[in-house]
């Protein structure tokens, strides 16, 4: 008989991190509920959705009953720092406890004592009884108490801690950890412990000397003076603190261990709750409709959803079964499918798997790449032949009668059409569907949508692996586990569907997806498969380069410090800076009390005159040019192509806005030599040129438009300089000097840069800068008005909207933070700016082969988009014909969906390599 395995939750430190991790929701009667509801979810998933080996018997959620306790008696500064929690946190306690009581939980708390002493009065009385305990929670004190039999479980990194994560994260064993903690303090709680004295120094003379009570006996034999002296003078510190960290663990149980047992979550009280705050996904979880007194109604199809049942998964290893999932696929005129393959790379990656979902609850897996063993030792496994399968799919997935979905089709799009299975039109992208009806709200991921609508947390793949995705063996798991695993995925995949597809009208953001995002995915993918050049020589020559000059700049800064230290080390910069040259205003961290050397400290220094600083700043750049870019590029090349392949994500940014990735080819800097020259290692293949698209000033453009001002409107329909208009405007007169500061002020103050940034900028004082915006506010009151309208619109609303309907939404807008809150106010301006760009560019992208097609220009391929251009390879012969048919489609990208009062610039240019184009 397995034995009794007691979980104990610190119900804080759940209410905390389910408060950061959702956005701030409302109940049917406006009481704020996200931490509720992230509390729920978790409580819900721990009950039930743990390994049978290690799921709880017993639980029991443990809470802080208040702030004093018998610590406060015996330092009255004790946690005395720490801040009052979130407004909108506050009322969310009671209904945390209330929560905890729909599941028939024990929600225990004590006057006087915190949630810890309770957690180890309880952890101890159970290993007493040979019970296993774990304890949900990752916070440090708690981890005193790991030993055998007693473990933690850190529920948001999904991973167990033991004696051998603690040693590895404190350099000494659970039982000592209470003494390495009492000699670092803790700021957080206010726990003096010994001035100066951090994590390492810690353990190290807890190794040495065993407790601090064996430090404070070998102050003498301590050989650094300085500690020495610190010790000596902290003796009483570090005593106090000792206690303030020790956890009392002789409480008197509130509830005997037996009644702590863990039943099945009772229907009626739960579903009450959860009826009660509008929480329909996890009451669609509980299994049926249930209309509670006073709650909002809920529709029976939010409650009757079919559960997922893995056993009625099938595993396809007959032509026969697959003929039929194809005829079934075939005649209700939708499928979902999934890629299960060796790794995540979608250019390399072999196919092992395909999954297909017909209805909630009606899903397969094809095997076709599994073995078991390895070498010798490897043994076959029962699956189709590849070639049969791919034979058979081709049919459907090319049938314009069927409806291909997926989530994270271009990831799939890539991989079957490289195993020779083109996905062709109609087809849905469940990521994408989300992500035009919630960006800014959530991630977009599978297992994220799934519990978030679904209330079901799909297998992890690490469950079914043993490691993260791209580092172990999906091949070698076992049929029936991949199985289970796989065709979830389709099985999910086609209940989020039906979901998201009945909002989309309700919702009205069809228009953006049907003519902007979907479209975009094939092309996209076509662009990842084409990949583009690189000269490999060009970048062995330009590491070397960045070395000589790294080297260079590190002889230089050493000089000026008097001193070899490590550049890249932030505590010895910061000593040098700081403490060894005397430079004034240095901030340090609360954390480490180590001094701030982020670039905008050492740009401030840099502005000051203080000339190390500016060198360690392009020492900086030149290391990251070298690391990020000329050396892992080598490394990226793929071998089969001789081609680079970037990855696009199509639902990463809030604005609409592609982001690139593995590798990130949309941040190469070029405002250096340095910089530039990295581009001129990406390469157009023999006999063609790379081109390079890029919109004139977008965003000002739209800025004009959308604020409706005359005068930038008059500029740019007049093909003017709207940068020499505002040195106009706000200096008096047109020189080189105002209108390179008109131009930092054009892009700086359209989304909302305070006086203190643009002051940064320009190099002024802050009441300079202010002085400029007014100004600029008085000769162009209409973008002062679009952006106080936009605000408004998003402390309204919770979004706002491109003019192409696209939903940007901004939920720290309603934060009671107020840094956070004006972060949002800016965030939202911007978003309906770049976001109406990142719509025009996507639309010039799904026109563009269309237009080439039609031109007879069918071997020019568009490579990479980086964010307001173009890069196409085109035959040498085709210059100017692509060039006429690029600068009209990219002209006219908005039209018809939207009109624009000014024009689209578009510069293009062309050359052996990107950077020559430019």
């Amino acid at each position: 008989m397995s034995k009794q395995h007691l979980y104990l939750v610190d119900g804080s430190g759940y209410i905390f991190r389910a408060y950061h991790r959702l956005p701030p929701l409302t109940d049917p009667a406006g009481t704020p509920v996200g931490a509720v509801y992230g509390f729920t979810a978790m409580l819900w998933k721990l009950i039930t959705e743990l390994a049978n080996a290690e799921a709880p018997t017993h639980l029991a959620v443990i809470f802080d009953a208040g702030s004093h306790t018998f610590r406060n008696d015996m330092y009255a500064q004790y946690k005395a720092h720490r801040p009052p929690p979130p407004e909108d946190l506050v009322p969310q306690f009671p209904l945390i406890r209330d929560a905890v009581r729909a599941f028939s939980v024990p929600c225990i708390e004590q006057e006087g004592v915190e949630a810890d002493d309770i957690i180890a009065s309880y952890a101890l009385a159970a290993l007493k009884a040979d019970y296993n305990v774990t304890i949900v929670s990752s916070d440090k004190d708690l981890m005193q108490l790991i030993q055998p039999g007693l473990d933690c479980l850190d529920t948001m990194k999904n991973q167990r801690i033991d004696r051998a994560e603690v040693i590895e994260k404190f350099g000494v064993p659970p039982e000592q950890v209470g003494e390495v903690l009492a000699l670092m303090g803790d700021t957080a709680d206010n726990v003096p412990g010994v001035r100066g004295v951090g994590p390492k120094t810690a353990a190290e003379l807890i190794v040495a000397y065993g407790s601090v009570e064996g430090v404070i006996a070998n102050i003498d034999a301590i050989k650094k003076p300085k500690l020495r002296e610190t010790l000596a003078a902290s003796i009483a510190d570090a005593r106090l603190s000792r206690e303030l960290v020790r956890l009392k663990d002789d409480i008197p149980l509130a509830e005997p261990l037996d009644t702590l047992t863990l039943r099945h979550p009772p229907h009626e009280p739960l579903a009450k709750f959860l009826a009660k705050h509008g929480f329909r996904a996890l009451l669609s979880k509980l299994g049926r409709e249930v209309e509670a007194a006073h709650a909002a109604p809920v529709k029976p199809t939010d409650v009757a959803e079919k559960p997922f049942v893995h056993a009625d998964y099938e595993t396809i290893t007959s032509l026969d079964r697959l003929d039929w999932w194809i005829a079934e696929a075939t005649r209700r005129g939708a499928v979902a499918v999934d890629t299960e393959t060796t790794g995540v790379d979608q250019c390399r990656a072999d196919l092992l798997g395909i999954s297909l979902g017909l209805a909630p609850g009606l899903a397969c897996y094809i095997p076709l790449g599994h073995r078991s063993g390895e070498g010798l030792l490897m043994e076959k496994v029962p699956q189709l032949a590849e070639a049969d399968v791919i034979a058979r799919l081709n049919t459907l997935f090319a049938d314009p009668g069927v409806l291909k979905i997926a989530q994270n089709l271009k990831y799939d799009m890539i991989v079957l059409r490289r195993h020779g299975v083109p996905v062709l039109a109609p087809f849905d992208d469940t990521m994408i569907l989300s992500y035009a009806l919630d960006a800014g709200r959530w991630n977009h991921g599978l297992d994220d949508l799934s519990t978030r609508h679904l209330g079901h947390t799909p297998i992890a793949f690490k469950d079914v692996t043993g490691g993260a995705k791209g580092k172990w063996d999906f091949a070698q798991v076992d049929l029936r586990k991949a199985t289970d695993y796989a065709a979830e995925d389709a099985d999910v995949t086609i209940r989020l569907h039906a979901r998201f597809r009945d909002r989309l009208w309700r919702e009205q953001v069809t228009t953006i997806y049907e003519n902007v995002d979907r479209p975009l995915i094939p092309v996209v993918a076509a662009m990842e498969m084409t990949g583009i050049r690189v000269d490999r020589a060009a970048l062995v020559g330009l590491s070397a380069a960045y070395e000589a000059e790294i080297a260079r700049l590190e002889g230089e800064i050493h000089t000026l410090a008097g001193h070899a230290f490590s550049i890249g080390s932030p505590k010895q910069l910061g000593e040098v800076l700081f403490e060894r040259l005397g430079h004034k205003s240095g901030k340090k961290s609360s954390k480490t009390g180590a001094w701030a050397t982020d670039v905008t400290e050492l740009e401030r220094l840099s502005a000051d005159g203080v000339e190390i600083a500016g060198k360690v700043l392009e020492w900086r750049q030149n290391s990251k040019l070298k690391s990020t870019y000329t050396d892992a590029l080598q490394a990226q090349i793929n071998p089969a192509t001789d081609r680079v392949h970037t990855n696009y994500a199509l639902a990463a940014t809030s604005t609409g806005r592609l982001s690139s990735n593995d590798p990130n080819l949309q941040n190469i800097p070029i405002r250096t030599e340095l910089g530039r020259r990295i581009r001129h290692a990406f390469v157009a293949a023999p006999g063609h040129v790379l081109m390079a698209a890029d919109y004139n000033q977008i965003e000002l453009r739209l800025v004009a438009h959308i604020a409706d001002v005359p005068e930038l409107k008059a500029v740019y329909s007049e093909g003017g300089d709207v940068h020499a208009l505002t040195a106009q405007e706000v200096f008096g007169e047109v020189t080189r000097d105002t209108r390179a500061r008109a131009k930092t002020i054009n892009f700086s103050i359209i989304y909302g840069i305070s006086a203190f940034g643009l002051a940064q900028r320009l190099g002024i004082d802050r009441g300079e800068a202010a002085r400029y915006i007014d100004l600029y506010f008085s000769r162009f009151p209409g973008i002062r008005n679009y952006m106080a309208e936009t605000i408004a619109a998003a402390k309204e609303q919770g979004f706002v909207t491109t003019l192409f309907g696209r939903k940007a939404h901004v939920p720290l807008i309603f934060s009671k933070n107020m840094g956070e809150r004006q972060f949002a106010e800016r965030a939202a301006v911007n978003a309906r700016v770049q976001g109406t760009a990142a719509d025009i560019i996507k639309r010039a992208m799904v026109q563009m082969p269309g237009a080439l097609s039609a031109a007879g220009l069918e071997s020019t391929r568009m490579l990479l988009q980086v964010h307001d251009e173009l890069v196409l390879e085109v035959p040498e012969g085709d210059v100017d014909a692509v060039t006429d048919v690029v600068r009209a489609v990219m002209a006219n990208a908005h039209r018809p969906l939207i009109e624009l009062s000014v024009p689209l610039g578009v510069e293009i240019g062309s050359g052996t390599s990107w950077g020559d184009a430019h």
